[in-house]
């Protein structure tokens, strides 16, 4: 595990990059898809990193608050697949494992998560309903996987976004293992 801290490359106010990638359900998954929901989270994320499975529970709940139609999360893996416990076989144990309620998407080129500039995992990007960055960083306040958590900033940033409001801190740099770049 190398920790690293999310980079602001993607800034407030820029569109979502496009892409289209396969899920663990063999789909093709693109922006479009969800083009109905007002909220929709990005999220870097793997299989192995502990940050990532302290916090899926988070995810899962998060999209479980929500009616899809309001909010969707979308978990991609960009991680090299021939890193131990990586690659999409690997993604669909993990998929039925957590029973993930969002679609998780294998991002093989790696091209995807160079174009949002993730640099660790998990990495979320919070955009609007215009697909415009809204929010970039932290599920919530635990520093560590085994951390507790007090606030839960994703979940507070969606309700506020979904209410018309404004996100006052766009960047709060997320903490977790680095991409497992090829």
């Amino acid at each position: 595990m190398v920790k690293t801290e999310s980079a602001q490359v993607l800034k407030t106010g820029t569109r979502a990059p496009q892409f289209e990638l396969r899920g663990t359900d063999n789909k093709i998954y693109s922006l479009d898809r969800f083009a109905k929901s007002k909220a929709l989270l990005v999220i870097f994320i793997c299989n192995h990193c502990p940050y990532v499975k302290a916090g899926i529970n988070d995810m899962i709940n998060l999209q479980s608050k929500f009616d899809k139609n309001d909010f969707q999360i979308i978990g991609i893996n960009s991680n090299d697949p021939e890193y131990d416990d990586e690659g999409f076989e690997n993604m669909k144990a993990f998929y039925e494992r957590y029973q993930l309620n969002f679609p998780y998407l294998i991002d093989e080129t790696q091209e995807t998560a160079r174009s949002y500039g993730a640099v660790c995992t998990p990495d979320p990007y919070l955009f609007n309903s215009d697909r415009i960055l809204v929010y970039h960083g932290k599920l919530n306040d635990a520093a560590e996987p085994n951390g507790l958590v007090k606030t839960h900033i994703m979940e507070e940033n969606v309700r506020t976004l979904l209410s018309g409001g404004k996100i006052e801190n766009s960047f709060d740099p997320s903490i977790g293992c680095s991409i497992k770049w090829k």
